[in-house]
């Protein structure tokens, strides 16, 4: 049977615009202290009011990005804005890093300990600097860039817990945010600064993180690409390996390489395989390589950004190569997701639900959901299917 990408393209669009966005602009804006209350029930209504830098910047992302790519609303753009002010005045510490997390008016809770608040930050601020044209941001997003780049090597910093004679590894996390982070800020950096981002991404990724026997991305590897018989060097996560799968492909896009496309599509797919719940559905949160116990207590929940990294992974990768276990496993995953994560009658999506599909906790924010996956990938996807549309005429 033929997919009616049309149709489902209106579906994206709907729950996109109708839906999850009104979500957080109805919600999320702290009027008083400025920033985003993220923190949210069911309903919408704020169950704590500490700020998290990482989501903050996150949000700036959201709203400014669709400003750029989609509609000049003014809404979005002031909605941007409320972030970005929050953010200049109380996000950074005297050394520049970004704090984690912050009270609601700003005073600093944790400290600078993680680079992706520094990551998202970077990553707001360019899209806002796009959108509104403020040089300060522009600024603040090249600053912020040039010291992830400096600190990757040791993303924690002081803050780090590995003792002095801690193995050397090479994790999938830093290369596969940065070949994201390049493109965010391809606008502000010389091109050969950002390909040779670019570059490393693709080796560390593809290269080094790769099992190439079975096609799946490991978390945690030696730095010469060999496995580590350790918990963290058994690990598999597919929402991160499908992520990443979807950063090689734009890579793949930019440099006309379809080697590198068809590479990294066979990554999805392979990774989805691995990861999908074969009793009750829906893509395992890890998994141990050979099968051994996890670390990991949670390795069997469901979680909403897992499946929507996946099913624009595979809306891309069809795109993409045509390939028909893309459209196969996107019906599938789109048809799982929609049915356990969306919920329709209170508004945005669920983020975390046990191996059976049922909801876990049925709040729609909190420390580590905000305004950032679900806008992402249904906008994406419906970018996708819009463009599938035209192709095929459905």
């Amino acid at each position: 049977m033929a997919v009616n990408f049309k149709q489902l393209a209106e579906q994206y669009r709907s729950a996109l615009f109708s839906d999850v966005i009104p979500f957080w602009l109805n919600n999320s804006p702290d009027r008083e202290h400025g920033g985003y209350l993220t923190s949210l029930d069911r309903d919408g209504k704020v169950y704590d009011t500490d700020k998290f830098m990482w989501l903050q910047g996150r949000q700036v992302w959201t709203f400014s990005m669709l400003y750029n790519r989609h509609e000049k609303s003014r809404a979005w753009l002031d909605m941007a804005a409320l972030g970005v002010r929050f953010l200049k005045q109380h996000g950074r510490g005297e050394d520049g890093n970004w704090f984690f997390s912050l009270t609601r008016s700003g005073e600093p809770l944790v400290q600078p300990y993680n680079i992706f608040s520094d990551c998202f930050a970077a990553m707001g601020f360019s899209q806002y600097a796009l959108a509104a044209g403020d040089e300060e941001s522009k600024s603040i997003a090249l600053q912020t860039f040039r010291n992830i780049v400096r600190r990757q090597v040791n993303p924690k910093g002081r803050y780090s817990k590995a003792g002095s004679a801690a193995r050397a590894t090479q994790s999938l996390v830093m290369p596969m945010i940065m070949s994201n982070l390049a493109f965010e800020l391809r606008w502000m950096l010389p091109s050969d600064e950002f390909e040779a981002i670019l570059d490393d991404s693709v080796h560390k990724v593809m290269s080094l993180c790769l099992d190439k026997s079975r096609n799946v991305l490991f978390e945690t590897v030696a730095p010469d690409g060999t496995h580590l018989d350790t918990f963290d060097g058994r690990l598999i996560s597919p929402g991160h390996g499908i992520e990443a799968a979807w950063f090689m492909m734009d890579i793949g896009q930019h440099r006309h390489d379809r080697a590198l496309i068809d590479q990294a599509v066979t990554i999805a797919l392979s990774t989805l395989e691995y990861g999908w719940d074969q009793e009750y559905g829906g893509i395992l949160y890890f998994r141990d390589a050979v099968g051994k116990p996890l670390e990991r207590l949670d390795w069997d929940q469901k979680l909403w950004w897992v499946h929507l990294e996946t099913l624009q992974a595979l809306l891309m990768g069809y795109r993409l190569t045509g390939r028909k276990e893309c459209l196969d496993w996107f019906q599938k995953v789109h048809a799982w997701a929609w049915a356990h994560f969306a919920d329709p009658s209170h508004g945005e999506w669920f983020g975390y639900l046990n191996r059976r599909g049922e909801v876990l906790l049925d709040c729609k924010g909190g420390k580590w959901k905000g305004c950032f996956h679900v806008p992402r990938a249904l906008f994406r996807c419906l970018r996708e299917l819009e463009q599938l549309a035209k192709e095929y005429l459905l």
